[in-house]
């Protein structure tokens, strides 16, 4: 079995915690930050379980950065 190292970001959403895999587009959720990251494990063993090279972008440093936006 090979180990492959990923950062994730975990928000919360209204009564939900959304965590998100920045190296591959998988996200999931949870009542809890524990049961969100517990669920994006799962994701991610899932989606990598038929994947032999898996295909996996580099995270250096992730920074957080305020953006604002206005609407029409």
């Amino acid at each position: 079995m090979r180990k492959i190292d990923l950062k994730n970001v975990v928000w919360k959403e209204g009564k939900y915690y959304v965590a998100q895999c920045l190296n591959v587009d998988i996200s999931s959720f949870g009542k809890t930050k524990k049961e969100a990251l517990a669920a994006l494990d799962e994701a991610l063993r899932l989606y990598f379980e038929d994947t032999k090279v898996p295909k996996v972008v580099k995270i250096e440093k992730p920074e957080l950065v305020k953006a604002s936006i206005c609407s029409v």
